[in-house]
């Protein structure tokens, strides 16, 4: 078997297969989105404990990684979709355009890129400051970029609610970890293994309710084959553009593997999670669905790209280590 079909890739791809034809709804959904934030929680309650205080500071003060994951989410990610747009008009509809220019303007995600980094053996602590980090200032860098480069004006802000989401499902696990250190440090770090199923695990469960919501919402009735192959293509092309960026720039600026691949990782990818309600904001109703489209296809395929290269960052460490 070639080794792209590992068995996490495959589980990817029954993940999906899976939520195209059975998408969970309604109770089931609420089940599968609280069984979804627990494993959440809890990966990052591991975290907490596998890391030691001086790694969690050394991650926070990584301030030129911390800057290059910004620049590429924030600046390098609109300019791409401005610069774009003579290509991609012909391509798209105004409304799906308009769905690729704002997806460009999101935060990264947080649970996955820092999965991600995990299973590729990078720099899990600089992960999580540069994760956490560009979803907050998301809340406020993102709409400030849609009212100055797509609309004259929009609704009103988002409040502390998404602020406070992030801190309940991802920091406070993360500190109650460090604080349990002391005490549960020694047997998380003799059951490494653990920590990777509940990656792993936890990658699953976020792609099945995401895209379950995806479909359920009418993803494949409301978009004609041949503009969803284009949206496809584009998004294709958005993805590897800013992998073969991150990759490069974190070589030139000669920062370590482990460091390459946190940069590669969360400056490349986009939060649906965050995306999602703020365009309930930003935008009317009727354009609603057309521009959270791009994000809904883009998520679903950063997470398989993603897992492929994380699982490929793997292999080269391992080989590397057994020579």
């Amino acid at each position: 078997m070639p080794k792209l079909l590992d068995a996490f890739t495959l589980s990817l791809l029954a993940t999906v297969a899976l939520a195209s034809v059975l998408p969970c709804s309604s109770d089931v959904a609420a089940a599968f989105n609280l069984v979804t934030n627990l494993a959440i929680a809890l990966l990052f309650f591991l975290h907490g404990a596998k890391l030691s205080r001086e790694a969690v500071l050394a991650g926070a003060a990584h301030w030129r990684l911390h800057l290059l994951v910004l620049g590429c989410t924030f600046l390098l990610f609109p300019a791409l979709g401005l610069a774009l747009q003579p290509a991609l008009q012909p391509l798209l509809t105004p409304e799906l355009y308009l769905g690729v220019l704002y997806l460009c303007m999101l935060p990264s995600t947080v649970q996955s890129s820092i999965a991600f980094t995990s299973m590729a053996q990078g720099n899990v602590p600089a992960a999580i400051c540069s994760a956490t980090a560009s979803n907050i200032l998301g809340i406020f860098i993102t709409p400030l970029l849609v009212s100055l480069l797509v609309v004259k004006h929009h609704g009103a802000g988002q409040g502390w609610g998404p602020v406070l989401d992030i801190v309940m499902q991802l920091l406070l696990p993360f500190v109650a970890g460090q604080i349990a250190r002391r005490w549960i440090g020694g047997w998380v770090d003799r059951n490494k293994g653990l920590l990777r199923y509940v990656d792993q695990g936890s990658i699953l469960l976020v792609v099945y309710t995401a895209f379950s919501a995806a479909v359920i919402s009418g993803l494949w009735r409301q978009t004609p084959p041949r503009a969803l192959a284009a949206l496809l293509l584009v998004n294709l092309i958005l993805l590897g553009l800013l992998l073969g960026i991150t990759m490069l720039l974190s070589r030139k600026l000669g920062f370590s593997r482990a460091d390459q691949i946190t940069i590669v990782f969360c400056g490349s990818k986009k939060s649906l999670a965050s995306g999602v309600p703020m365009a309930k904001v930003l935008f009317a109703a009727p354009t609603l669905g057309s521009i959270v489209l791009p994000l809904m296809l883009f998520h679903q395929i950063q997470l398989m790209a993603c897992a492929t290269l994380a699982q490929r960052y793997r292999r080269q460490q391992q080989t590397a280590e057994s020579r």
